[in-house]
């Protein structure tokens, strides 16, 4: 397995700090404004912090000019403190509800009291939590919503970032090679998915980024397909969808394997995929929107014979969770920029017959797109 040097980087937890300190005065053309962050994935964005954090949503980051403060309790005290112990996070372990903290730490400010001042909360914030806040302060207490802020920020990867989720795709590679030896008629969908994420948490995975997808015949015609007791035939394609998780970050790609050599309709499906996945990559650097990504992708489809046939958007962004900004999809005209970690995976799903998807994953760099998968594109027949 490969070592990455940048795996580790003790001051990545300074640096996310100071880029929401600055686009929190941006947002609020520079007037006082901390912010408390309550998603757990923001929150290991901000700290980086390794091996703490779980799913449980037990933690508020309190962040200002002249404080960063984790709220927690006892069941993740030692791990906080020992993960702070080099960065500017202080760890609270007050057995007090997040609303109450929030207005301890408002109160021990220097901004307390200034008329300007406005408490930023994110709009992903539970309608119950935001009612907390409020009766936690004065009456008259400006309290704004961020539209995404953290989530925006989290959309441009550091290196140190990049190095982890090609980490994470090194064991998702080795997973595919495994599994292709492994994999032959008269096997269930779900007996391909044992294999396949018992490989991935052998071989370094920290967990899975997603419940894998295995869905022969018929069933490949449904993107979300679960697994099941459907057995693995001759003649028939299999749609396989996976990652693993690393240090944190997730990993994403679909290939689509055939049982015999394929003819026909099928075979000229996975030749306009294949293209179809090829241009967009190839065309992808900073300044192309996702919806244009998405455009062409539509566009060779339909040159192909297959147009209306995929359904879904292209791509989304890969990172702490498997699902980040930004999108390649037709509502998302804004421009992409270096750093941006994206999927291109393009489908084709005939309902009762068979479908497919081919998905990649990558880095926009200044010059175009680095794509972290390195399974092949050539088709595999088993």
């Amino acid at each position: 397995m490969t070592v990455y040097n940048e795996l580790y980087n003790p001051v990545a937890c300074e640096w996310h700090v100071g880029q929401l300190l600055r686009a929190l005065a941006q947002l609020r053309d520079g007037r006082p404004s901390p912010m408390v962050v309550r998603d757990t994935s923001n929150i290991h964005w901000i700290t980086a912090f390794d091996d703490v954090f779980d799913d449980e949503a037990a933690h508020a980051l309190y962040i200002s000019g002249d404080r960063a403060v984790l709220h927690t309790d006892s069941r993740y005290a030692t791990a906080c403190e020992e993960a702070a112990r080099r960065s500017p996070i202080r760890i609270d372990t007050a057995r007090e509800s997040h609303a109450a903290f929030v207005a301890r730490q408002w109160n021990g400010s220097w901004l307390h009291g200034m008329p300007e001042a406005e408490l930023q909360v994110e709009d992903t914030m539970t309608l119950a939590e935001y009612r907390a806040l409020q009766k936690a302060f004065p009456a008259d207490f400006p309290i704004g919503e961020t539209d995404g802020l953290v989530l925006k920020l989290r959309a441009v990867k550091d290196p140190y970032e990049v190095a982890r989720l090609r980490g994470a795709q090194s064991i998702t590679d080795a997973a595919f090679s495994h599994i292709i030896q492994y994999m032959k008629p008269g096997m269930t969908e779900r007996q391909v998915q044992l294999e396949l994420e018992e490989f991935m948490l052998r071989h370094g995975a920290q967990g899975l980024a997603f419940p894998s997808i295995v869905a022969t015949g018929a069933n490949g015609a449904s993107p979300h397909a679960i697994p099941g007791a459907t057995m693995l035939e001759a003649g028939q394609c299999v749609v396989l969808d996976f990652g693993a998780k690393s240090y944190g970050y997730c990993s994403d790609m679909t290939r689509t394997v055939f049982l015999g050599e394929p003819e026909g309709e099928m075979r000229a499906a996975w030749d306009t995929l294949r293209a179809a996945n090829e241009a967009v990559e190839a065309m992808l650097a900073p300044g192309v929107t996702g919806k244009e990504a998405h455009e062409l992708a539509e566009s060779v489809l339909t040159e192909g014979g297959f147009a209306g046939r995929m359904g879904h958007g292209l791509g989304h962004g890969v990172g702490l969770d498997i699902h980040e900004e930004p999108v390649l999809a037709p509502r998302n005209e804004q421009p992409l920029v270096a750093g941006n970690v994206v999927t291109v995976e393009p489908g084709i799903y005939l309902p009762g017959k068979f479908g497919m998807r081919l998905e990649d994953f990558g880095v926009i760099t200044d010059d175009g797109f680095d794509v972290f998968t390195q399974s092949t594109h050539e088709m595999v027949v088993i």
